[in-house]
């Protein structure tokens, strides 16, 4: 059996030091509140907040309890300021009707009621999508190529640059007029 001070930490102490102070700060709570609140000593508190110490899981889950977060908001690494993602290196769905794969650029994030995809189709049969939860609204705006797209009986053609906007909580399709198309389309649903 391994003493537990042998081991040693696997904590991100910086993350977890951050992660404290941003809680903190939002929910407007001194050292001195919070460290009540989670029946820690301030000090103990004081020296998570400059990636000191190491935190047990008990401790850190008093302090996501008496801050109000889920335990991973404390030790889940920040994400990156910059995401990138070369082309034709995202996760690609392919449609079963049409010459047309969709590439899932950003999802909704907690909060947030968004997702963008890259599309690259190809000329054929058109991609019809029957209507998405209500309030859907896409965005599309193409970078190469032609599409002729929005709700039935209201498509439209676009070139490279254009931009549209329609109800995507009603029966709609997409479709590639010339080889080599490709947009951008973000769903937003409210």
């Amino acid at each position: 059996m391994t003493d537990r001070t042998e081991r040693p930490s696997r904590l991100p102490l910086d993350w977890i030091a951050a992660s404290l102070r941003r809680e903190r700060t939002r929910a407007g709570l001194s050292l001195s509140e919070l460290a009540k609140r989670a029946g820690i000593a301030k000090s103990t508190l004081s020296q998570l907040e400059t990636a000191g110490g190491n935190p047990s899981v008990e401790t850190l889950w008093a302090l996501a309890v008496a801050l109000g977060v889920p335990f991973s908001a404390l030790v889940e690494p920040p994400a990156p300021a910059v995401r990138v993602i070369r082309a034709g290196e995202g996760p690609e769905v392919a449609s079963e009707q049409a010459n047309y794969v969709a590439t899932l650029l950003s999802s909704s994030p907690p909060g947030a009621r968004r997702d963008i995809y890259h599309l690259r189709a190809e000329p054929g049969a058109a991609r019809e999508s029957e209507p998405h939860i209500p309030g859907t609204v896409e965005h599309l705006i193409v970078a190469t190529g032609r599409v002729k797209a929005g709700p039935r009986g209201e498509s439209v053609e676009l070139g490279p640059g254009d931009y549209m906007t329609y109800r995507g909580d009603v029966p709609h399709a997409y479709e590639a007029m010339v080889p080599g198309t490709s947009f951008v389309l973000i769903m937003q649903h409210v």
